[in-house]
């Protein structure tokens, strides 16, 4: 089955240092939700944007690599049939219906990358 990144953009990050277990709730609801249905293969949430560093060209600055109302949250690999599934998927996240939204792009390749002198 093909892979689809879903890239979730909101005001911020749900998932900060002193987010509490209902404030992820519905967060952690919907990656049960995928979970449990066998279509999430990986899924990350990322840290308040205030915590983010970016590189420009040999410059690090403090902050997003943007200066947008919405930054990228988290985001989670999904296995799907198809694009259309995918979209059907990704439109249950609950950015969708909190004001920010989703990205869905095709994953061309990759997977976990196995270091040196480990074995899975």
């Amino acid at each position: 089955m093909a892979q689809y990144a879903v890239l979730i953009y909101a005001g911020d990050s749900a998932h900060a240092p002193a987010a509490t277990p209902d404030d992820l709730a519905e967060c952690d609801d919907h990656g049960d939700e995928l979970a449990g249905n066998g279509s999430l293969v990986a899924a990350y949430a990322l840290t308040p944007r205030r915590m983010a560093t970016s590189i420009r060209g040999g410059t690090v600055s403090e902050g997003p690599f943007l200066d947008a109302p919405h930054v990228v949250a988290g985001f989670y690999v999904l296995e799907a049939p198809d694009l259309d599934a995918a979209l059907a998927i990704a439109r249950t996240n609950p950015a969708v219906r909190q004001g920010g939204g989703v990205e869905v792009r095709p994953v061309h390749s990759g997977g976990p990358v196995e270091r040196p002198g480990t074995s899975r």
